[in-house]
């Protein structure tokens, strides 16, 4: 069969906590999403002239010969799902992510492969629950041309995709009202999400206040440490890095923030790193009404930075829930390393991953370092171990075979001293799934 070529629109869509509506109701999950399908979604897409490429459990890839015809019915899609969730709990809710892209694409019978393909997926892979992220090859052929907001995330590394793609997030425009009125509700560019049974917060990029830019993985490390100690604390519903980071450079909406993540509290915060001290400032707002809550300045020697760290998580709780914060921010001052240099070199090295993988080669070398300063270091080790994972399969690895070896046993040590570290856990399981462990395994792991 001979393969063609197209410009198509790509549309992704899946169900956000698939596997934990599963685990909670597998047969009742099953059949609302057959309703689903059958009640909206595919009468949808065929409105909107679309065709389905092919979908899985959760999934569903949908081809469009226009653009615009793609983003108005994903937006149709999304405006419709708050209604049919009306009356079912939290926790039981389908809410759909959905990615599009505007690309090249191969066809081979019905099925379509490539980057054009690759990349919606990705996108749709960043979006939240109930949201409609799309690349900027869609957003520039579509800005003037429909009344919805887009909202610029900039740009974002995806896997196996060479180069950053820029994603904006689409919502409806706010609706006017006529001369003299109030509306009594504004439309916002993204949906407000129902705040969960514990209390819950989002702990916001820090800025970097040293006045070199090459100090903000510092920064960066900051919060990521901080959202550690606080996921620690039982009781805390604590919004993702992944989530809190598509925020960073913007002037911050404390009430639109609280809304589109759905948390009560929201954490902001600077950092300032100068010769061997460090200076971390933060303030507690309520989302809902941005009053704020708590606001203090944590000075210390460089040396003291767990310290530090872990009296801004405890501060925090105490004034979320002063009854249940003693005996649960205890859990907050296991360090994975108390190594300061070893530290230093994994913030160095995680930034590195997060920015290109060109940089994977060099990240891996400094985690090397922090390893060899700290064998049990679980989060340097799991984070290594994704190195060797994506050098093999962007094909920058010169050995993938002593790669793979390599990453296998960084992968497996950091299981063995991960414990609860939710993105230690994550890293080796997702490199131990590609070089061969049992996939079961490795997803309750993730899981």
């Amino acid at each position: 069969m001979t393969a063609t070529r197209h410009l198509a629109a790509i549309l992704a869509a899946d169900v956000a906590g698939y596997s934990r509506l599963m685990g909670a109701d597998e047969e009742g999950t099953l059949e609302r999403l057959k309703a689903l399908r059958h009640e909206l979604f595919d009468p949808k897409i065929a409105e909107h002239r679309g065709r389905i490429v092919k979908t899985t459990g959760d999934g569903m890839l949908v081809e469009f010969a226009s653009v615009v015809d793609a983003v108005r019915c994903a937006v149709a899609v999304q405006q419709t799902m708050p209604e049919r969730n009306t009356g079912i709990g939290a926790d039981s809710r389908i809410e759909l992510r959905i990615g599009i892209n505007l690309g090249d694409v191969i066809v081979e019978g019905d099925d379509l492969y490539g980057d054009g393909v690759n990349i919606a997926a990705r996108i749709e892979a960043l979006a939240d629950a109930g949201g409609v992220f799309v690349s900027n090859t869609v957003h520039d052929q579509v800005r003037d041309r429909l009344p919805f907001v887009f909202e610029d995330l900039g740009e974002q590394q995806v896997k196996n995709i060479e180069r950053p793609v820029r994603v904006y997030r689409v919502g409806p425009r706010p609706s006017r009202p006529p001369a003299g009125e109030t509306p009594a509700v504004q439309l916002t560019a993204a949906p407000v999400l129902p705040l969960p049974d514990k209390p819950s917060i989002a702990v916001m990029p820090f800025a970097n206040m040293s006045g070199d830019p090459e100090q903000e993985y510092f920064a960066d490390g900051m919060v990521e440490e901080i959202i550690t100690a606080l996921s620690r604390i039982r009781w805390l519903f604590v919004i993702a890095r992944n989530s809190t980071f598509t925020y960073k450079g913007q002037a911050i909406d404390v009430k639109q923030v609280g809304g589109e993540l759905g948390v009560r509290y929201v954490l902001e915060g600077s950092v300032r790193k100068a010769g061997g001290r460090v200076r971390i400032t933060a303030q507690l707002l309520d989302a809902a009404t941005g009053a704020h809550l708590w606001a203090d300045r944590f000075d210390g020697a460089l040396d003291d930075v767990f310290d530090l760290q872990d009296k801004v998580a405890t501060s925090v709780a105490g004034v979320i829930e002063p009854a249940l914060q003693t005996a649960e921010t205890a859990r907050s001052a296991d360090r994975p390393t108390n190594d300061l240099t070893a530290y230093d070199l994994y913030l160095r090295a995680y930034a590195m991953t997060l920015s290109s993988s060109a940089l994977f080669p060099e990240a891996l070398r400094l985690l090397e370092q922090a390893i060899e300063r700290d064998p049990h270091y679980g989060p340097a080790l799991a984070r290594a171990a994704l190195c060797c994972f994506r050098l093999v399969t962007d094909g920058r690895s010169d050995d993938p075979a002593s790669d793979t070896r390599k990453g296998t046993d960084l992968a497996r040590r950091a299981l063995q001293v991960a414990r609860d570290d939710p993105g230690a856990l994550a890293d080796a399981a997702a490199a131990l799934a590609y070089f061969g462990e049992d996939i079961g395994a490795m997803m309750a792991l993730v899981d």
